[in-house]
């Protein structure tokens, strides 16, 4: 069971919302220890998903957790809207798969990055993107 140390949430809206968010994940991330290669990985994945909730699902309450699990800390960050939803997850999750004209490799690129990742949308609805990078993994 991962028990929260601390959270906090930000309303991302619009483009220029996504720099102040990706400050406060470093901060969270410098805080715990989380080593710099970590927390490059962690806010390189953190600012996909964050440019993903704008463009495809209109933005959202991004999160930030800090979490413990037995010995462990870690970062988890959740992304939520209330925008169209992915029909296809599976197809979503594949490298080159694009609906917005882009490379594609934004879900499976951040998926890489982190320790865990889990993805829930409902068409019509919206989408939830969580992931999770422990400081030493």
């Amino acid at each position: 069971m991962k028990l929260i140390l601390n959270k906090d949430a930000i309303q991302i809206e619009k483009e220029q919302d996504v720099v102040p968010y990706r400050n406060r994940v470093k901060e969270y991330a410098v805080k715990i220890g989380m080593s710099l290669v970590n927390q490059t990985k962690l806010i390189t994945a953190a600012s996909e998903l964050a440019r993903n909730m704008l463009k495809y699902g209109g933005g959202g309450k991004a999160t930030i957790e800090v979490v413990s699990e037995n010995r462990n800390t870690g970062i988890r960050l959740i992304f939520k809207d209330e925008g169209p939803g992915i029909k296809d997850i599976a197809m979503a999750m594949k490298d080159g798969f694009s609906t917005g004209k882009s490379l594609g490799i934004g879900l499976p690129g951040a998926k890489r990055l982190v320790s865990e990742f889990d993805i829930k949308s409902i068409v019509g609805e919206g989408t939830t993107v969580t992931i999770l990078k422990w400081k030493n993994g």
